[in-house]
């Protein structure tokens, strides 16, 4: 058996001093890695919006048995261009392998963790006219883990009604409906006017995640997550883009009729 520091034949004799080769600074306990929670709170919002088309990308990919994907078909069907892709996946800790690409599976969980999914949520639909009607009908929600669970409105016609079915509830139960089911996420459809009173029932009753469709600015507790889906705003959006490749088109005809450079957007172009 060799000899170990402190033994010479088998018999104890004193160590001797450390050389200065051996004198090492002591190395930091190793800490915990990272929660998946940290890594979320370091994740840009736009980052997260991304992931969950990723996730919706990745799940046909593997209704259809796809195994793996690499990130330039994922970019593809995404809509981004691949480091953009590869950027938002290194958020939360994955690379894929050269070669292979990733796994899908595994990029489905790791990216469901990240947006909470792997928790229990449970929707409510407050405003049941045209809007909520489509809302509390669509399919997709329980699929992805967003079951809507309860239904409110102010109109007696409705109360009571069963619709996808649910029965809609009067909106003053939404105190004790949202505690019994264990409402996180609160839909509001309302008009304009009733959106605030809407939203303060919901706070009170323990809602921190809600998703306006009311046109309205909702003050909420800071603890309180607001996301706002104004349909009208997105239509001027577009309409922009469309002015302004309808004035570019013009611009081109104009200086091709004219024999000069067409500009692009204001810039001479080649």
């Amino acid at each position: 058996m060799a000899a170990q520091r402190g033994q010479r034949n088998g018999v104890g004799v004193p160590p001797p001093a450390p050389t200065a080769a051996e004198i090492t600074t002591p190395i930091p306990r190793v800490t915990e890695v990272p929660a998946a929670r940290e890594r979320a709170r370091a994740i840009p919002e736009a980052a997260v919006a991304r992931l969950a088309v990723y996730l919706r990308v990745l799940s046909g990919l593997q209704e259809q048995g796809t195994g793996s994907v690499s990130s330039e078909e994922l970019a593809v069907a995404a809509g981004v261009n691949s480091a953009k892709l590869r950027k938002d996946l290194s958020y939360i800790g994955s690379y894929g392998t050269r070669g292979v690409g990733y796994e899908v599976a595994v990029l489905i969980e790791e990216i469901e963790r990240i947006l909470g999914l792997t928790r229990k949520h449970s929707v409510a639909v407050v405003g049941i006219g045209n809007l909520g009607h489509a809302l509390a009908n669509y399919g997709g929600f329980p699929g992805r883990g967003f079951p809507v669970t309860a239904l409110f409105d102010v109109d007696p016609d409705l109360v009571g009604v069963p619709v996808g079915g649910l029965p809609v509830e009067h909106i003053d139960d939404i105190p004790r409906v949202c505690a019994e089911r264990e409402v996180s996420i609160g839909v509001i459809a309302t008009p304009p006017p009733a959106a605030q009173a809407v939203c303060d029932r919901l706070v009170s009753a323990g809602v921190q995640c809600i998703l306006n469709f009311a046109p309205v600015v909702l003050q909420v507790p800071d603890h309180v997550e607001v996301r706002k889906v104004d349909l009208a705003v997105e239509l001027q959006v577009l309409s922009f883009h469309v002015a302004r490749r309808a004035d570019s088109a013009a611009e081109a005809a104009a200086a091709a009729v004219n024999g000069a450079r067409p500009r692009v957007n204001g810039v001479v172009v080649s």
